[in-house]
């Protein structure tokens, strides 16, 4: 089984954003990086599928960004991805692209799974996922809360407004996942 984990750079949420004085975006010359940390959740899980797991599994992390990402694959490989991949891009990207991107690595790695974080606390967009999912004709589960393997399909708890509701898919599929799956380790 391979386990593909896209992940985004994103500022640390635990410091102080500023606004340049230009107005035109924030001043990122002091800003700490990390994984976003709904990625962090989905790579964790993802590891904990492999540790769990009969099958040999492969988890690989993934980045769309220039090469200062490159700390932040580091760190995906110190929690224990197998691989890590940098797709390099200088210029800002919409959840459209970035899913556009994503499907060319899905094509080429042909992953069984993709597990992502539901949306990153930079933008919110929360998008990226779905669109996914529908570009590669996959089925899709949506803010994961818990993930269990049942034989070829994968049950999932997802929150929503009304509480928890539980999904079977089939392999290959896209799964985003929620804040309360885990709680990733520390590296």
């Amino acid at each position: 089984m391979k386990i593909l984990v896209p992940t985004k750079r994103v500022p640390d949420p635990d410091q102080n954003i500023r606004v340049r004085d230009d107005a035109g975006g924030i001043d990122d010359n002091d800003l700490v990086f990390v994984i976003n940390p709904f990625d962090a959740i989905a790579l964790e899980e993802a590891l904990r599928v492999r540790e769990g797991s009969s099958k040999a599994t492969e988890v690989l992390a993934i980045g769309i960004g220039a090469d200062d990402y490159e700390q932040q694959l580091r760190v995906a490989l110190a929690m224990g991805a197998d691989r890590a991949v940098l797709v390099e891009c200088t210029e800002p990207l919409d959840p459209w692209n970035v899913a556009r991107i994503l499907q060319a690595a899905v094509d080429r790695e042909q992953p069984d799974l993709v597990l992502m974080g539901k949306q990153a606390v930079d933008d919110d967009a929360g998008q990226t996922g779905q669109i996914l999912a529908a570009l590669l004709d996959w089925p899709q589960a949506t803010f994961a809360s818990k993930i269990d393997f049942v034989e070829d399909t994968v049950r999932v708890a997802r929150e929503t407004d009304a509480g928890i509701e539980v999904v079977r898919v089939g392999l290959p599929a896209v799964i985003t996942t929620d804040l309360r799956l885990n709680e990733p380790r520390y590296v």
